[in-house]
């Protein structure tokens, strides 16, 4: 008989996330202890719960300056390889904990460690996963994480950043995005930095049709070639009351582009008033690659288990239910045929079966 779906199950299963910000989970202990390293002033609070408190306040408070005061700050004390080593190896840490069993954790390294070369920071986050990852393992949870690194979108460093993702493929660097403010800087605005990625078949995934709608999602599949997109929710701005489809939704359908949804984020930036009137649900429903992500720990106040449960239990979701976005997001991985194979056979299914049985 299966057991209940609860937070306590849902943290014991094997989950696969897809969509998280480094810059995005620092524990806020951490936070505080590094402030205080690098002499860092001006957060908001002294002690870890009543800054664990305000980052989740600020970011749900509706207003756009103080949402991005949030990441000034995570972002602020990660400006040495020391910082970003341990904020990596703590986020690989965590992950395990609840339960994930692969991620692919995304971070701009343009925004870390001013005046000194990229590679300083990729090569810190990958030291930082690396290490933690091996530290997981002994204490029996056991997790891969795989790197994306950002270009942001409103400045010109996506040649460099392309680059890398090539360059450190076989380091652990598994993809590109694009993140940044999806209005007003088309991701195709660098066709050199694509080229790069086509000629080194680096993977892509690009935030779109979060807070711009159907023309950015177009965008990003054919002007930059993503393979999933990050969010994606409004690709829901096609689907009609009876369920049929536009022709841009059709296609995402049809071609199953995975959807990095992250239902708490939405409702948190304002794109859906609860996670009630958040489509995940439909979308699901009709057959798109949905899948469920964090985006940011910190900022949102949940886990991978969190936003399983909340959804389950928001939308009356069964195990089938949250096999299948597992399921689909090990698919959108971008991982090796071989090593999805086993995380499939060896991990996932036999730990759903042990909950459904």
């Amino acid at each position: 008989m299966a057991v209940e779906l609860n937070a306590d199950t849902v943290r014991r299963a094997p989950k696969v996330l897809l969509h998280d910000h480094l810059d995005g989970g620092l524990r806020p202990q951490t936070v505080l202890e590094l402030a205080d390293a690098a002499g860092y002033c001006g957060l908001p609070a002294s002690d870890s719960d009543a800054l664990g408190r305000w980052f989740r306040q600020a970011a749900d408070s509706g207003s756009l300056v103080r949402y991005l005061e949030t990441f000034a700050h995570t972002v602020g004390v990660m400006q040495t390889p020391e910082a970003v080593h341990r904020v990596a190896r703590e986020c690989a840490l965590d992950l395990a904990a609840d339960g994930v069993v692969y991620a692919e954790v995304r971070m701009a390294p343009e925004l870390l460690l001013p005046g000194m070369p990229l590679e300083a920071a990729v090569e810190a986050m990958l030291d930082g996963y690396a290490q933690g990852s091996r530290d997981a393992a002994e204490a029996g949870t056991p997790i891969r994480i795989g790197t994306l690194l950002c270009a942001m979108r409103q400045d010109d460093r996506w040649d460099e950043v392309a680059g890398l993702v090539v360059r450190y493929r076989d380091a652990g660097v598994v993809g590109f995005d694009l993140a940044g403010p999806e209005i007003g800087f088309p991701p195709d605005r660098i066709p050199s930095a694509l080229a790069v990625l086509d000629r080194g078949h680096g993977h892509r995934t690009i935030h779109a049709g979060e807070a711009a709608g159907i023309d950015s999602i177009v965008a990003a599949l054919d002007g930059a070639g993503a393979e999933r997109l990050g969010h994606g929710v409004r690709i829901a701005d096609e689907v009609r009351d009876d369920g049929t489809l536009g022709p841009v939704a059709q296609r995402v359908r049809d071609e199953q582009v995975t959807l990095e949804v992250a239902p708490s984020s939405n409702v948190q930036t304002g794109a859906y008033p609860s996670l009630a009137a958040h489509p995940v649900d439909r979308l699901h429903r009709l057959g798109f690659a949905v899948t469920l992500n964090t985006d940011n720990r910190l900022m949102s106040g949940v886990s991978a288990t969190s936003e399983i449960t909340d959804v389950a239990t928001t939308f009356g979701w069964t195990w089938d239910d949250v096999r299948a976005v597992t399921e689909r997001a090990l698919a959108g991985a971008f991982l090796a045929d071989a090593e999805r194979a086993r995380l499939l056979d060896q991990v996932v299914r036999p730990g759903y079966a042990a909950l459904q049985a």
